[in-house]
């Protein structure tokens, strides 16, 4: 089943989607949640529906499942180049107050999945908001500032930052929502995040370098709390915008995901 709902945040409201897990409740009554967080000037439908696909497969295997557009994305209000990263964050955890506030969700197993500069949005997420349990970060833009700068073009900042906006696809970007990237450095903040991750990336991504998933993963070795593990997918877009790279991507996640829910139910029982 499938609900869409309105989040409300300051003074804007958050079009969002709510999945609900096939099959009921749990073994203990509850039932491990996500929320999908979108990139750059996108929706929580994702490109050829990939977060719609993403959110059903989570939801069949027993996940309730939050995806939502950010402001001034989708259908959600709001003036997105003027606010910034840093709002993006506390919108993040607006859709975790939503989630956790469900009766029988497991806040020991609450995940969220972003994608690009979503990735980035929910690392920084999961740094300040404990109740982040999991992470997964489909081919997460880790330079926010730079990664952003190179998608719309050097031009376009130059125009933003003269001027006091700029146009990109229709969006209004500001110089505080260029200021707000530079602001936040997800290599340095990842060490702050004692959770599990799983980190995905594409060999054909022209957009974010797959050489940031590498990096990543190294920095995270060096925690002393929380796994990592990285899967890199052949001939994978930034999109998985084929249907091979959307299956193995979601697949790889689902698997991940009920992975760790088999080892903690494992360390319980070891633990009696």
């Amino acid at each position: 089943m499938e609900k869409p709902l309105t989040l409300k945040f300051e003074n804007l409201d958050l079009a969002a989607t709510l999945h609900y897990p096939a099959g009921g409740r749990g073994e203990d009554g509850k039932s491990p949640a996500v929320v999908i967080c979108h990139g750059f000037v996108g929706t929580r439908i994702g490109v050829d529906r990939l977060f719609v696909k993403t959110a059903r497969a989570l939801a069949e295997a027993g996940y309730y499942v939050l995806r939502f557009d950010y402001a001034g994305c989708g259908e959600s209000t709001g003036d997105y180049g003027s606010l910034g990263f840093a709002s993006m964050i506390d919108q993040t955890r607006t859709a975790l107050d939503y989630v956790l506030d469900i009766d029988d969700v497991d806040p020991q197993r609450v995940a969220l999945l972003g994608h690009s500069l979503g990735g980035a949005v929910a690392l920084h997420t999961a740094v300040r908001d404990k109740r982040v349990r999991q992470l997964v970060l489909w081919s997460a833009a880790f330079h926010p500032f730079n990664d952003i700068v190179r998608i719309v073009g050097r031009q376009t900042y130059d125009e933003a930052m003269a001027r006091g906006e700029a146009d990109y696809l229709g969006f209004s970007l500001k110089p505080k929502f260029f200021e707000s990237l530079a602001e936040h450095q997800p290599f340095q903040a990842a060490l702050k995040f004692s959770g599990d991750v799983l980190l995905v990336h594409g060999t054909s991504d022209d957009v974010i370098p797959t050489d940031y998933t590498f990096l990543m993963q190294k920095l995270l070795w060096m925690r002393s709390e929380g796994s990592c593990e990285k899967e890199i997918l052949f001939q994978a877009d930034h999109t998985y915008s084929s249907r091979k790279a959307q299956e193995e991507a979601i697949r790889r996640t689902v698997d991940w995901l009920n992975g760790l829910a088999a080892r903690q139910e494992e360390w319980h029982h070891w633990s009696i």
